[in-house]
């Protein structure tokens, strides 16, 4: 067994810990550069105590999904106002740009020089940028990922800029910056959550490791997203969902995704859809597809075991009940077929060309068949 594992330099979680944020900041630089949401003022506090902390900021509001047009435009913004460090402060798009900017700021080029499918997936040679994530939000566990999704419009896929440099050297989890995400926001990044951790658990990657993480995010996640989604001021479930994140994170890092985030990517690429819905659509039809393929065609893997052991974590005693209670879940939480996303038939066929080549696929514990692939997007549909 031969097996690596990478994280950011340092993770603080806890309720009131965005206070350590500002004096940290002073230890990497003096001008930072502030990914936000659209909505700066929800950084203020924030930009207060960099100021007070003899930090310089300047703010960077992304609004929606950052494309590689947006990365270049941060780092250009970082490199014209001398910035030396970049802080992401919001949900996994925000932390993605801001993780980007970090690495284009000090690596010469454009950034389809380094972006994977439709670029030239070029290394990083320097390091880059010091850089500090604070999630908003409880789904992707951006802050201790290695990559950076961006969107390219002209090619209608979304796209990861990958390399283990661009960890941040520190992530900041306060579950009170989640208290006011709205019902919706907390389905979608929650779902994402929970599926980051289910892929990464039975993927072809999964190690000792990266088992751990998942073991203790997918029954938080399991207990405490309806909670959350059904009162957002539920401290407590706001806690589970932002290790369940966290873990998710730090799991799929390692031990890479599945056939859900194939697919994701040249989704969001050609529908505007929150990456969560997107997921959670298919969440249910792809562990259905995973289960037939495997007890078809590997029916030895480690993975058909921990498909009837996430169910056991839902109530239930086989792989089919734990799928069940997948769907159930989507339901609960509101989530449109595919076609409510806009999706029709007639996309099918170019979603399954561009899911063969994307990087998540490798991590699927059984290689699914192009008619496979056509019947998750069928059923999804």
């Amino acid at each position: 067994m031969t097996f690596e594992f990478a994280t950011a330099g340092r993770i603080v979680f806890g309720c009131g810990k965005l206070a350590q944020a500002a004096p940290a900041a002073a230890g990497f630089g003096r001008s930072a550069l502030v990914v936000t949401g659209r909505h700066v003022e929800r950084a203020r506090p924030l930009l207060d105590a960099l100021s007070k902390e003899g930090v310089d900021s300047k703010p960077f509001p992304v609004s929606g999904e950052p494309s590689v047009e947006t990365a270049r435009q941060a780092a250009q913004c970082a490199r014209e106002t001398d910035c030396d460090l970049v802080i992401g402060f919001g949900g996994g798009s925000v932390i993605d740009l801001a993780k980007a900017a970090a690495a284009l700021m000090t690596n010469p080029g454009d950034p389809l020089d380094y972006l994977e499918v439709i670029g030239k997936g070029r290394s990083l040679t320097e390091r880059p940028a010091p850089s500090i994530a604070i999630p908003t939000t409880a789904g992707t566990g951006a802050e201790v990922t290695k990559n950076a999704v961006l969107a390219s419009p002209e090619h209608r896929v979304k796209v990861s800029m990958r390399n283990p440099l661009m960890i941040p050297d520190l992530a900041i989890i306060d579950p009170e910056n989640m208290l006011s995400m709205p019902p919706a926001v907390t389905a979608s990044t929650g779902l994402d959550a929970l599926t980051q951790l289910l892929e990464a658990f039975i993927s072809k990657k999964a190690n000792p490791l990266t088992d751990g993480f998942c073991r203790e995010g997918l029954p938080r996640a399991v207990r405490a997203l309806r909670r959350a989604f059904e009162n957002g001021s539920d401290i407590k479930a706001r806690e589970e969902m932002a290790l369940a994140s966290l873990f998710g994170g730090l799991a799929l890092a390692n031990a890479g995704l599945g056939a859900v985030h194939g697919f994701a990517g040249p989704l969001g690429g050609m529908f505007a859809a929150p990456h969560g819905i997107v997921c959670a659509a298919l969440l249910p039809h792809v562990m259905k597809i995973n289960l037939m393929a495997l007890r078809e065609r590997a029916p030895e893997s480690y993975s058909l075991n921990r498909l009837t052991e996430f169910a056991r974590l839902t109530g239930g005693s086989s792989a089919e009940e734990g799928i069940e209670w997948l769907s159930g879940l989507c339901r609960d939480l509101q989530v449109p077929p595919l076609s409510g996303l806009g999706v029709t038939e007639k996309d099918f066929r170019e979603l399954v060309e561009k899911s063969q080549n994307a990087s998540s696929m490798k991590g699927n514990p059984v290689e699914l068949t192009d008619q496979e692939l056509m019947r998750i997007l069928q059923e999804s549909a």
